[in-house]
């Protein structure tokens, strides 16, 4: 007889990219057409020396980095980030009102295992982070799907007709994963109103803010004295610093928020991985301009993807940024089967728009998400000779 399981979890979708990387079984590349993969936003490239370095003689010489830490982070690390984003928001950030995580998914699960239960709602603008639908599904937590329309931005106003009595939050992630679109000051703003009318949290997801191409703060969120009653903040260390493996995320919330957060972690990881903290906090000291000049090159690939797709026949830009273009297909095949042929017939491994919507959207079935930031410059061209020369 089989071991009982948790209904929640047994309707919970399985792991997109896993799923995806599945579809590589049994399927052979020719060396003159390797697989284009651009199917995962992750550095693919370890970080740069001198942080190397930093954990390697934290891992040799510093016996605490091998102990149980402070559940909620390292001090110096908080200090830094509160310091940090202080300056860059232009507002009011303490070291207690930061909390260090294993992940800014980890940071999601957290801060929302505060806010909400069972039977709770949160919003979630579509196309969506399949993950944070992931972990609301797990929880019996309702996610329910906000349209952002052609410009995949969402707006405050259509949201506001969402929110029920059951409602707990909203969450915005900008720059936007899947969609690769930055979030305008004032639509985040507009946000903030709304959930501070109503009551209810607004969870703002900025993993990709290094890689914004805008100068200055992309909103003044913090520097409203009042952000404590509404605001979270979200980030992942995983990118700028190339970090993924180590796993080291933040939240920025209410003082006393974060003492519930501090239960979760308990439960769930007791602390944040010490060297992955020890590498953020030397990454954060010491790699500004290095960080900048990763910037540079993504937004160089950006624009390299908005050129290769501007006139690509089936194909049409509907986002892109950061790590990510989202675009549509008119090839008249669903994009789950869609994607797959693609691996075999063009050798390119991206994810369906299908993973990203609900179920009864039909719109998923036209969209395709591309993670762009692995590939350089040439490899972006030649993704746009595959598909130019792939025919159903």
């Amino acid at each position: 007889m089989p071991l009982p399981l948790n209904p929640a979890m047994a309707a919970t979708f399985a792991p997109p990219v896993m799923e995806a990387r599945r579809w590589l079984d049994g399927v052979s590349f020719p060396p003159d057409r390797p697989l284009l993969n651009v199917s995962q936003a992750a550095p693919v490239d370890p970080p740069p020396e001198g942080l190397r370095r930093a954990l390697a003689e934290a891992a040799i010489n510093d016996p605490a980095a091998h102990l149980y830490g402070p559940v909620l982070g390292l001090p110096e690390l908080r200090a830094e980030v509160a310091a940090q984003w202080s300056a860059a928001y232009g507002g009011a950030i303490a070291a207690d009102e930061v909390a260090i995580t294993q992940g800014c998914n980890q940071a999601f699960c957290a801060i929302t295992a505060t806010l909400a239960g069972a039977g709770d709602e949160i919003i979630l603008p579509t196309p969506w982070y399949f993950n944070h639908k992931m972990w609301l599904d797990m929880q019996g937590i309702t996610a329910v799907p906000l349209p952002t329309g052609p410009g995949l931005i969402p707006e405050a106003e259509a949201a506001r007709r969402l929110v029920t009595p059951r409602t707990r939050a909203i969450v915005l992630v900008s720059p936007n994963n899947p969609a690769g679109v930055e979030y305008p000051a004032e639509t985040l703003r507009a946000f903030m109103d709304l959930a501070r009318a109503r009551g209810i949290a607004l969870i703002v997801d900025e993993t990709y803010r290094d890689f914004d191409a805008r100068t200055g703060a992309p909103h003044d969120l913090f520097a409203d004295p009042d952000w404590r009653d509404t605001l979270v903040h979200l980030y992942s260390f995983s990118k700028a610093y190339r970090l993924t493996g180590h796993r080291v995320g933040a939240i920025v919330a209410e003082a006393g928020r974060l003492a519930e957060v501090e239960k979760f972690q308990d439960c769930v990881a007791i602390c944040p991985g010490q060297l992955g903290q020890i590498g953020a906090l030397w990454g954060m000291r010491n790699l500004s301009q290095w960080v900048a000049g990763e910037r540079e090159e993504i937004l160089a690939r950006r624009a390299a993807m908005q050129a290769a797709f501007a006139d690509l026949p089936g194909w049409r830009l509907m986002g892109c940024g950061a790590y990510f273009a989202y675009v549509e297909q008119d090839s008249g095949i669903a994009s789950p089967d869609l994607a797959r042929r693609l691996v075999r017939e063009a050798g390119v491994l991206m994810l369906p728009g299908t993973m990203f919507m609900p179920e009864s959207d039909p719109a998923g079935g036209r969209q395709m998400r591309i993670a762009f930031a692995n590939v350089d410059r040439a490899g972006i061209a030649e993704l746009a000779r595959r598909l130019t020369g792939w025919h159903p």
